[in-house]
This record gives C-alpha cells, structure tokens and sequence, in this order.
C-alpha cells in the first residue's frame, strides 16, 4: 500500500490496466489532468466538447475491441457526456467515463455544479458508482473494467467527489481487471442448432456486434463456407466478414439491398448471432421470414427472445458457440451444399457488376451512391469506414454500393444513431489505429453538430477525411415531411458554413464538389493530405432524392 491522492490512485489504476489515452476537457487544476501530468504512459486528448470525448472513446474501444476512458467535469460537463454515454451502451461499448462529483461535505446545498450525476448516468450505463473513499478506488476502477468487458460489453460510470480524487490515503496495490471471460453454449441446444442447419435448405446467418466482439470472424467464415450459407449483418456486425466474399449478402432491415432483401425473405432457417435484433435490424419486427425456423445465440440472456422467438435460442460466446457447431459438422459435406455456394455466389457476382454499372450515373445533382463507390476504389483496402445514419450517408451502409474490405473496417452507430457520433467517432478510429486510413461519410446536418471538434483531429494528428454528402438539408425529416403532402418545416438550412472555408481555417484540405467527374480526384488528393498528416473535408452537392431501395421499402412498411 502507498499514500497517494484518489486521483493519483485513478491514474495507477489506468496506467496498469494499459490504458494509453484519456479523451475529455480538464476540470478544476486538483483533478485527474493533475495527476495524469507525472505520468508520460497515458496522453491526454483535449477535445472542444465533453460529448465528442466520449464518441472518440466509443470509437477506440470498438475498432480495438478494447476499454476506452473518457473524462467530464462535474455538472454540465457530466450532462454533455450524456449522449455518447448513451450510444455507447447501444453498441456494447466498454467506455469508462471516470468524472469528479461534489464535494460531499457539501451535499445537498446547492454547491457549485452539484448534480446528480448518478441519476444521469444510472439508467444509461451498465453499472453507475460513487465511491465514497479513496481506498476504495481500485476496488471501483477493478470492477468497472470488469463489468465493462464481460458479459455484454458495455459502458460505467464512476464518480470520485471532490474530497476523495484530492484527499491523500494508503491506497491498495491495484490488480488489473480480467476481460473477455467466455462462456460455451449448452451442448443439448448446440446439437439442436447442428440439426436444424443440416435440414435446412436455404439457412441464413446475421452477424451482429457480437461477432466482432468475440473475434468469431474465422468461425462465422467457416461455417459458413461449409453450409453454402449467406452471411448477412447488422450495422454493429459489419466487418465480421469481408463483403468480397462471395457469401457476403450485406445487411438486414433497413439496411437490405435488392440481393439481400430477396435471400432473406426466401429463408427457412434464420440464425442471428450477437444480435439484440432491434427496430432498425428487424423491419420493426416485421420482416422475419415466413414459416422459417429460428436460432439465436447471445453473450447476454436477457437478450434471449426479447423480440423473435428462437426454436433454439443458445447463451454464449458467439466464436464459442460457432466452433461447437461446426465441430458437430465439419465432418458433413453435402453435394447440396456445395451447389448452393456455387449457385449463391454467381447471384453475388451478377449483382456486383449491376451496382457498378448502377454506380457510373454521371447525372447532377450528384447521386451520393456514386460517391461511395468511388471512396472504396480510391481509398481501397487498410480503410475504417465511420458512418453516421441520414437519408443519404445510409448509402455508405449499402453492400456492394461501398464493400467492407477489410476485417472490422467499419464503425457504426448503434440504435440510438445520435447525430455527430461518427463524425467525432472518426478521430478515436484514427488514434486507436494510426495506420489505418478513415472516411467518415456524413450528411451536413450531422457535420456541423460537432465539426468543432476537427481542430482536435490536426492538434494530434489524426489525419482522416470527412466526405460530406450536402443535400443542404436535414434529409431524413424533410423525407417524411414530403410525405405529408410537402408539409417543409424547419428542415432547409437557409444559411450554412462554407465547408471549404471552414477545412482552412481548422487547418484541414478542403474541396467542394458538384460534378460526378470531378468526385474521385477529389479523394485523390484528401487521401494524398492524408498522407501528409492533414484531415480533409470535401464537400460534395448531392441529390437529396436519390434515395435507397432498401430506405424505401423499409417506409412501406
């Protein structure tokens, strides 16, 4: 044991469970930044606001698989961080926001800042604490690393008051967390699952976030290979497979191309893995597939037939329970199944080429399809794909219009789709892997919720290209107001930022772009500033009309 202060006994408890980067905006000079200033191992990444701190979190810890740490100050500070608290819980995101609280002494009257932050974080995290001692801070910090990494993954809060983070105390030596304890499938409804899928004709299998999560990538694979079975995602799951392969369908609910749409609906054997199958993903619980069975394997059970039914539902690690299955079957080889491949991966094949040619429209306004096709021939493999979820950035989304090249090249937000996540995300993604080239495609609605934090991209350099998709519109109300009969209200931005003016003054490459011939030169050369260390902002003038197959058909129904 050593006398410390509490917060000197955060930064140990940090540093010891590998901790490299701390995002957020330093409070009171007594807090944690104090404390992080002896030590070099863990930087400190001031951001312009809390919320974008905690985006970059979320970001760093899903493209690594990794906790991320973020810090607030108390009060507002706290209440910013609020939204991406929330989106990290949607996609399981093991974030630990570790913020000051007041002063106890001062409890309850009407000290400055006084909030209560545990009523805030509470029903938003998976585990929310005060800790009312300093000797009791390794304990805390201990268990919020476990609880964020096991099970389903997810994000904690912990508040140190005042009294406690600057109070000196004989602190215990820390002991790190275990992380990513994993837990095999019941045998009996593992065999059941093997039966199901060696009587089915026409299986189908959907990656969710989960599959990423476990590093199930070369299970979900094989299985699939094996079974001649397409493979289809949720947004969290993208990257699970790459979408060259030609099983890849690409992803479900709203998300669905015609490929996709028609293969699914065909089904008589769902299985879903790491998925909690919400609205978005589902078709509002409306598209499972007639008269198909259903299997359901999931890390947490609580997410056990919350919506769908399962035949066979499995709690489980999803590479865990996938290898179980296929070593049921890795000694099967049907002829039928491998017809099926052959014949699955020639409908991938023709489709691929028919989006290609879909994809050279040379009309203007520009169709934003075009330009996310044109980002995966110029940015190409070693690429992280962040999105955010507008009418016309969903085209990112679409497989093939832009593939997923790369295992977990891609981040998604979860079914909160709070607007700016990925914009901000995109800088966590390029800090947590320097070598990674990143595009976040965004609409310009969503880019300037949080385009003050770009600065913070140049200042650590983490060189990564925001691609615009300019409909000079909120796309996705001013859709639904369209159909109301062209009822516009507070969707047209009259006035909006000149981007390219803007990408100077941040220090950023900036272009703007209106005509199809003019796109991939535009990439070209923010790749090329890329390269050279500087973010790039384009911004490309699009149809905000051309709207896809799979947005439509999910409106309908």
């Amino acid at each position: 044991m050593t006398i410390m202060t509490g917060w000197q006994a955060v930064v140990q408890a940090l540093k010891c469970e590998g901790i490299k980067f701390v995002y957020g905006l330093p409070s009171s000079p007594e807090d944690l930044y104090d404390a992080l200033y002896d030590e070099p191992s863990i930087k400190a990444i001031q951001v312009r606001h809390e919320a974008a701190g905690g985006f970059m979190a979320m970001a760093h810890s899903l493209i690594t698989g990794e906790p991320a740490v973020c810090f607030a100050s108390k009060g507002p500070g706290v209440a910013n961080l609020t939204p991406a608290m929330l989106e990290a819980l949607a996609t399981c995101a093991p974030v630990i926001a570790i913020c000051p609280g007041g002063d106890g002494h001062n409890d309850g009257k009407g000290a400055f800042q006084e909030t209560d932050q545990l009523g805030l974080m509470s029903p938003i995290t998976k585990w929310a604490v005060r800790v009312p001692y300093a000797e009791k801070i390794p304990w805390a910090i201990q268990r919020a690393f476990s609880l964020a990494t096991n099970g389903q993954p997810g994000p904690v809060y912990i508040e140190i008051p005042t009294e406690v983070g600057r109070g000196k105390a004989d602190i215990p030596e820390y002991v790190p967390a275990v992380r990513y304890l994993k837990t095999a499938g019941d045998p009996t409804q593992i065999g059941k699952a093997a039966q199901l899928l060696l009587n089915a004709a026409r299986p189908v299998i959907v990656a969710g976030g989960g599959v990423r999560r476990s590093g199930a990538h070369d299970e979900l694979k094989a299985l699939a290979e094996l079974l001649g079975m397409p493979v289809m995602t949720t947004p969290s799951g993208r990257g699970s497979i790459e979408e060259v392969h030609p099983l890849s369908f690409g992803q479900v609910g709203l998300y669905r191309t015609k490929l996709g749409m028609e293969v699914f609906a065909d089904a008589d054997l769902v299985i879903t893995v790491g998925s909690r199958n919400e609205e978005f993903q589902t078709g509002a619980w409306k598209l499972f597939p007639e008269r198909a069975k259903f299997i359901q394997i999931d890390i947490e059970p609580f997410e056990i037939s919350r919506n769908w039914i399962p035949d066979v539902p499995i709690v489980g690690d999803a590479k865990m329970v996938l290898a179980s299955i296929l070593e049921i079957l890795k000694e099967q080889s049907k002829q039928e199944w491998k017809e099926r491949f052959q014949e699955y991966a020639k409908a991938k094949a023709d489709y691929v080429k028919e989006v290609e040619l879909e994809c050279q429209c040379d009309d203007v306004p520009i169709k934003s399809k075009r330009v996310v096709y044109e980002i995966n021939q110029v940015f190409g493999r070693n690429t992280i794909m962040v999105h955010e979820n507008g009418s016309q950035d969903l085209w990112s989304y679409y497989s093939p219009y832009y593939q997923v090249l790369d295992r977990n090249g891609d981040l998604a937000p979860g079914e909160q789709t709070c607007m700016g996540v990925g914009v901000m995300g995109a800088v966590g993604a390029k800090l947590a892997q320097p070598d990674k080239k990143v595009v976040c495609v965004t609409g310009d609605g969503a880019f300037q919720m949080y385009n003050q934090d770009v600065p913070t991209a140049v200042q650590y350099n983490a060189p990564v290209t925001w691609v615009i998709l300019n409909s000079f519109s909120l796309g996705w109300p001013k859709f639904g107001q369209k159909a109301l009969g062209g009822r516009y209200i507070a969707t047209d931005f009259e006035v909006q930022p000149d981007f390219v003016k803007m990408a100077h003054a941040y220090k950023c490459y900036g272009e703007r772009v209106e005509k199809p011939e003019e796109i991939r030169g535009a990439l070209e050369r923010a790749l090329k500033a890329n390269e050279s260390g500087k973010p790039a902002i384009l911004d490309i003038i699009i149809d905000p009309d051309d709207l896809a197959e799979g947005f439509l058909a999910y409106k309908k129904l």
